[in-house]
């Protein structure tokens, strides 16, 4: 499956890996926390009950899907979120609502024919 606007395009390889990556709380969080701001992986890693490392594998799943982006600065990684991404993935979901809408109309509209 491919979507038809060429700037908006994902391929299954990249849906399969952005809405796994979604799939997790922590992850979201990571997501949300970064469009706020760029962040440290070290300033993440304190604001959760687990390891530096954990922090990091979710940060690299992010990254993989191509939800975020690391960058270094001195010895730190900034993290800062890639919404181009996300809005990618809204303009897929976008599309399934539209399908979604297009039912609910032809129901109410033949619903109407019997009334």
């Amino acid at each position: 499956m491919v979507i038809e606007t060429p700037s908006l395009e994902l391929d299954d390889e990249e849906i399969d890996r952005i809405f796994q990556a979604l799939a997790d709380a922590t992850r979201r969080d990571i997501v949300l926390r970064t469009l706020r701001e760029e962040v440290s992986i070290s300033t993440l890693a304190e604001a959760y009950d687990m390891s530096f490392p954990a922090v990091h594998k979710h940060v690299a799943v992010l990254e993989r899907a191509g939800l975020v982006t690391k960058h270094p600065s001195g010895r730190e990684r900034i993290v800062r979120a890639a919404p181009e991404t996300i809005r990618r993935a809204q303009h897929l979901l976008a599309r399934y609502e539209q399908v979604w809408r297009d039912r609910i109309a032809r129901l109410d509209a033949l619903l109407a024919e019997d009334a």
